[in-house]
């Protein structure tokens, strides 16, 4: 399994997470909005960021998943 590039997204907690998922979309939607009016200098960072968001909402669900093993096998 390839290694987490940013390991700042393990160490939070579930609010913590959500608030991170929160500023990164609008980062996105920040870069996508400044994209279409004028070019940006590296348009590659609209896909990191969507990149990002992905393993944000994949660590989420894995979270939801495991807590819902867990009441499942009590």
């Amino acid at each position: 399994m390839a290694k987490d590039k940013d390991p700042g997204i393990k160490p939070l907690n579930d609010k913590e997470l959500a608030e991170r998922l929160k500023e990164e979309r609008a980062l996105e939607t920040k870069l996508k909005i400044q994209h279409a009016v004028s070019t940006i200098e590296n348009p590659a960072r609209i896909t990191a960021q969507r990149k990002l968001i992905a393993k944000i909402l994949t660590e989420q669900r894995a979270r939801s998943i495991k807590a819902a093993s867990a009441t499942v096998s009590k």
